[in-house]
């Protein structure tokens, strides 16, 4: 038998390499021509804890995770007890013949016959492989890619273990339904979120990076340092946040377009430093990976509680653009995005994103990277208005920007209010038109805003609304609900401030029933949504237990309200 989907769940302690079983069967099924979604979930320690790697894995595409398990992987006893209630009708645990389980459908593997202790991860890997109907020469590649060149003897034994315990499963008939072979096979690429907002900022041209190691951020600065001798650019790790935020200031007030990689808690230490970015008229990406909070709150897992303080980050009154990517490919292509407008607009830019997507790989097509220039830094001496200052009043509110010591003109620019040369002032005429200056630069970001993405029946008796990385699940939740024959539409926020009514408002308006879908407590897009249209949605489905919003738990909410 066949099986259309498979959601595979691995389980066990941080230290026993589920993370690398995971990522060895989900680049396997991306080669293979599957689409996949990963969801980690694990706990702040490096040894122990309950950790798990799962992977939604189907030949059409698939873009929200899912909670019923078909592939329950357990490393250790405690797995089993933990998700035994989670697992589908043919779903099956495969545990160690050494641990004692009660699960109902269970398949026993003699890790230690098979291979050392050291190397259970690879007897995993074989008999999962061999359950969901892989070739065995792809993962075989796929586990020589990554450590054939690192210890070669290491790579044969595993080859040896791979191959056995793919073999002894083989010869169980084990009664369960492998993946219907993909369709479509196509070179996909297998990246997460992170990974795709650093690919995002080298393509917009990105020079340094300064940042501060938090969950789930970290990661964006450990790419960006991987490419940095290949691509030109500095990455810094500077000895807290505030320092990072204001050397990133330092190196783009000198021409270097600069990302600060972060989470709420060192974000709150950074606000500061987005007022001189926004006194300063200096362009800046920030991004923001958002986690539960308060203080530490639980660093490793994920929620969308930080819009309210990313929009009112920051003391005084000054524009701001706010990203919040959906999607892998959003975070690629709205990285490049808030390069272009924090350049144009010059000062800081947001984007939003969460543990979920930072840590969730997809098969994704591979970036269409012709023709794309990187943004454009100042202007050349030769263009500028003699004498040169930094501040003249335009009506745009956007001044023309020269480098520091790349000609012989004086470039003044600070944090106190000043007239149109730079220098401190407090003349306070100086000061109304300054203020008025800087907020006319919404204009010009108002223009550029990325509209909210429409989708489903027109006019629904049911519209589900959301922001950032819920875009999946209100989808797969909609598609659901209208195979019950319901009317039903979503609408998600893609970019989340500022907000142009003219792009929904309407939308919102002729829908029955509007519900909006957020990982918070408060419903802080619902609020912001109501404080500049008006508009009161009539439903809120929140989630702030840490975890990702599925489909299913969109669909249990709406039935119980």
């Amino acid at each position: 038998m066949e099986s259309k989907e498979i959601n595979l769940l691995i389980g066990g302690e941080a230290g026993q390499g589920l993370v690398t079983i995971g990522e060895l069967l989900a680049k396997s099924l991306v080669r293979s021509g599957y689409f996949i979604v990963v969801t980690q979930s694990y706990h702040s320690r490096i040894r122990g804890g309950h950790n798990t790697y799962a992977i939604r894995a189907s030949g059409k595409k698939i873009v929200a995770p899912r909670e019923a398990v078909d592939l329950l992987v357990a490393l250790n006893p405690e797995t089993v007890a933990l998700h035994k209630s989670e697992i589908s009708a043919g779903g099956l645990t495969i545990v160690d013949t050494a641990f004692k389980t009660t699960s109902d459908k269970c398949l026993q593997v003699p890790y230690l016959e098979l291979g050392e202790k050291q190397f259970s991860n690879v007897v995993a890997l074989g008999v999962v492989s061999f359950l969901l109907g892989l070739e065995l020469e792809m993962v075989g590649k796929a586990l020589d890619d990554a450590f054939g060149k690192k210890a070669p003897e290491i790579a044969e034994k595993n080859m040896q273990i791979l191959q056995e315990s793919y073999r002894w499963c083989s010869h169980q008939g084990v009664n369960f339904s492998k993946l219907a072979p993909a369709s479509d096979i196509r070179r996909r690429l297998l990246m997460n979120g992170n990974e795709a907002i650093a690919m995002g900022a080298l393509s917009a041209g990105v020079k340094f990076c300064s940042f501060y190691p938090m969950t789930p951020a970290t990661s964006i600065a450990l790419n960006l340092a991987a490419q940095a001798s290949t691509m030109g650019l500095v990455v810094e790790q500077a000895e807290d946040e505030i320092a990072a935020i204001n050397m990133a200031i330092g190196a783009s007030f000198a021409g270097a377009p600069s990302i600060v990689p972060t989470s709420g808690g060192g974000f709150a230490l950074m606000t500061e430093g987005v007022s001189l970015a926004g006194m300063s008229e200096t362009p800046l990406v920030i991004v923001v990976a958002q986690r539960p909070g308060p203080a530490t709150g639980l660093p490793t897992r994920t929620e969308q509680a930080d819009l309210e303080l990313v929009l009112h980050s920051g003391h005084g009154e000054f524009p701001r653009a706010i990203f919040s990517p959906g999607t892998v490919e959003e975070c690629f292509w709205l990285t490049r995005k808030a390069f272009e407008v924090a350049a144009k607009s010059q000062g800081p830019v947001f984007i939003l994103t969460d543990q979920f997507l930072a840590d969730s790989a997809r098969a994704i097509e591979p970036f269409d990277l012709e023709g794309l220039e990187t943004v454009r830094v100042g202007i050349v001496e030769d263009s500028a208005d003699l004498p040169y200052f930094r501040y003249p009043i335009y009506e745009s509110g956007i001044s023309p920007r020269l480098l520091p010591g790349m000609g012989k003109h004086l470039v003044v620019a600070g944090g106190d209010e000043h007239p149109i040369d730079g220098h401190l002032t407090e003349d306070l005429s100086v000061r109304k038109f300054m203020v008025e200056k800087r907020l006319r630069k919404e204009e010009e970001i108002v223009a550029e805003v990325v509209p909210p993405e429409i989708q489903g029946d027109e006019k629904p008796d049911l519209l589900l609304v959301t922001w950032g990385t819920t875009k999946g699940a209100i989808l797969e939740a909609a598609a659901k609900l209208r195979n019950d024959s319901t009317r039903v539409g979503t609408l998600h926020f893609s970019q989340v401030w500022p907000l142009v009514p003219q792009q929904f408002l309407e939308v919102l308006q002729d829908a029955g029933e509007v519900v909006c879908v957020e990982g918070n407590a408060f419903g802080q897009l619902a609020r912001l949504i109501r404080r500049e249209t008006g508009f009161n949605f009539h439903r809120r489905v929140l989630r702030y237990d840490g975890l990702p919003i599925t489909p299913e738990y969109i669909l249990r909410a709406l039935e119980r309200s």
